[in-house]
């Protein structure tokens, strides 16, 4: 683009490294936030400000919050017998927007990736041996991808929680499919049809 507009060009690019966004949908992102500026583009910067100097990991959990922990974490009407480990926060999400699940969540960060050098320690799975031994948890629930590394994953924490109900999501997840991508009812029929592993 340039011609002296050196701060759209660069929001462009920086708009195009979104998922989803390359540099023409950015473009016109960029045009319709231009157009929109006080409906849009400026609570959009102050809001993104904001977040960029509040957001953290929850302490808990590793859910993305502005506190210490979350509000799933601190609040008084979740299931504190029943922890469902998700690989990142947009699973989290996911399984929050289907509305089904009444219990607290342990985001991993990833999964056991043997050729990406990624074993238990880079991931949170020390700290949720921590909390199923410290927190009154009865279920951990593995909503993990059916994927190869995330079912290498679910085996790897079910053979190391040997004093605690272990169960995986069931029918609904498709083979190499992940929860972000899944619509609200499949994730509820998984989670209700889920089975000991």
């Amino acid at each position: 683009m340039s011609n002296g507009n050196e701060d759209l060009d660069t929001l462009i690019a920086l708009m195009a490294k979104l998922p989803g966004l390359g540099p023409r949908s950015a473009r016109r992102a960029v045009l319709h936030l231009i157009k929109k500026r006080s409906l849009v583009l400026l609570p959009l910067a102050e809001a993104m400000h904001r977040v960029g100097a509040t957001v953290r990991e929850c302490l808990n959990c590793g859910n993305v919050c502005t506190s210490d922990l979350c509000d799933i974490c601190q609040s008084k009407k979740r299931d504190i017998g029943q922890i469902a480990v998700v690989e990142d926060v947009a699973d989290l999400w996911a399984m929050e927007r289907s509305g089904v699940f009444k219990g607290r969540y342990h985001v991993l960060g990833g999964t056991l990736s043997a050729l990406d050098a990624i074993g238990p320690d880079e991931l949170r799975i020390p700290k949720l041996a921590d909390r199923v031994a410290a927190e009154n948890v009865t279920e951990v629930i593995l909503a993990l991808g059916a994927t190869i590394d995330g079912q290498t994953t679910a085996h790897y924490i079910a053979e190391h929680l040997p004093n605690v109900t272990v169960t995986s999501l069931a029918q609904g997840v498709p083979v190499g499919g992940e929860l972000d991508y899944l619509d609200d009812g499949t994730i509820s029929a998984a989670l209700n049809a889920r089975k000991a592993l």
